[in-house]
């Protein structure tokens, strides 16, 4: 029998709350919009001022969140950079959802991001730091091979700059260095070398309650080219596939190690580590100590729980299971010109304000992006051109890939494109990492 303190505990923890979401460029919305429909208050705060007017109609929108600080019960930061804020307000007795300086440097800066990893005796591909082209161009002619290119600092925000090297003397590698001086000069600031291995990309992650890591795992799969098939230039994101697992011989391999030093940092939140893996062995790429887009959207159809009550569980220091569907989740962005680049002119042109229509009254699996909310018609804005994720779920990918191709053709955008093949690639993908041992 449960005594009366337990009683009121469980009491108080599901009574409606009021959340704060902090957010560099609206990205949370969905999140945000979320959390209310399920009864909490919402307030958010958008950094980014040409992507201010994201969310209206949605939620309610504020211009200084640090004048809501006594207001809010719990604190959302859905982006790096806010480390010391979050430091700050956990210190103060506040709940926090978000990253640490260290987490925040984990991800920013890529040679900390690696010398990190090494320290928790973890092998990482071989790079090297470059200040000029011309000594990048120098190094790879010295030492022919394949090499990916990775932007640092703020370059990195440009998805589009990472090139992924296919010519093993490293020529392709070479003229784009070349192509990035004349186009760029000084400005690119510092960049990565970094050797190329042949394998599946995956992601491990894993939501952290400041004193240990949460199950279930979940495993991602992502699509970054603009185009089916891998094509084009590569963007932040046009969709992913994933799923959920109690044991993954990646995580335990990679972020498993660095529990101790989370715990110690006192991180609350979400962290996901991109690797390489072959038969030889798991290649840590890069961190992401935050949530990631579209991920945690593809993660919140798989979620069976309210959301917010998850999120404050997890800012409160619980241990739970997260309670998740079984099989596969898969998630496609419905973008519009420029995207992935950014033009005014463009965005204006031929997206701002279009509306978003659909045929039947349904809005399952339909996450908003960057939207605005007027008179109950969905219309695009801010200036990225990402207008909506839609989602699937299901026991097999296949079927998880028929539910969502069947919600989008319920949605009619004015020159909307993305991607056909989210989730194509697991049929390859878990034969190899079957024969690895490494599902």
């Amino acid at each position: 029998m449960k005594s009366k303190k337990s009683q009121t505990q469980l009491k108080e923890d599901t009574t409606k709350k009021k959340f704060l979401v902090v957010s560099r460029w609206g990205e949370s919305l969905d999140i945000a919009f979320a959390i209310s429909m399920e009864g909490h208050t919402v307030k958010m705060y958008i950094e980014d001022k040409p992507s201010r007017e994201i969310g209206y109609g949605f939620v309610q929108k504020v211009k200084d969140w640090q004048k809501h600080i006594e207001w809010a019960d719990i604190f959302i930061f859905d982006y790096t950079g806010y480390g010391k804020a979050c430091a700050e307000l956990r210190a103060a007795g506040k709940l926090v959802i978000g990253g640490t300086e260290y987490t925040d440097k984990l991800e920013l800066d890529r040679n900390f991001g690696q010398d990190e990893l090494k320290r928790h005796k973890i092998k990482v591909l071989p790079f090297k730091e470059f200040f000029s082209f011309q000594e990048a161009i120098d190094y790879v002619k010295a030492h022919p091979n394949a090499y990916v290119i990775k932007p640092m600092g703020e370059t990195s925000e440009y998805k589009q700059l990472l090139f992924v090297g296919s010519d093993d003397e490293g020529l392709d590698v070479i003229r784009v260095l070349k192509a990035y001086e004349k186009s760029w000069g000084d400005d690119f600031g510092n960049f990565q070398l970094q050797k190329k291995v042949k394998g599946v990309e995956v992601s491990a992650s894993a939501f952290f309650n400041g004193k240990e890591f949460l199950e279930p795992i979940n495993i991602t799969f992502e699509h970054k080219k603009l185009f089916p098939k891998e094509l084009g230039v590569s963007t932040g994101e046009m969709g992913s596939s994933m799923f959920w697992t109690k044991d993954s011989p990646i995580f335990e391999a990679t972020l498993r190690k660095f529990e101790g030093t989370l715990a110690k940092q006192k991180f609350v939140g979400h962290i996901d580590i991109n690797c390489i893996v072959n038969g030889n062995g798991i290649y840590p790429l890069e961190f992401t100590s935050r949530f990631g887009y579209p991920q945690i959207f593809i993660q919140r159809a798989g979620i069976t729980e309210p959301i917010g009550q998850m999120f404050y569980k997890i800012a409160s220091g619980h241990k739970f299971k997260i309670q998740v569907k079984k099989g596969f989740q898969v998630g496609a962005f419905l973008v519009v010109p420029p995207f992935p680049y950014e033009d005014k002119k463009t965005f204006e042109l031929f997206s701002k304000d279009s509306v978003i229509v659909f045929k039947k009254d349904s809005k399952e699996g339909v996450h908003p992006m960057h939207l605005k909310n007027i008179n109950e018609e969905w219309l695009i804005t801010g200036n990225t051109g990402i207008a909506l994720l839609v989602t699937g779920t299901a026991l097999t990918m296949r079927d998880a890939q028929k539910m969502m191709q069947n919600r989008i053709s319920n949605i009619i955008i004015n020159n909307v494109y993305y991607r056909t093949d989210i989730g194509d690639r697991w049929l390859e993908d878990s034969d190899k990492l079957w024969s690895w041992g490494l599902l």
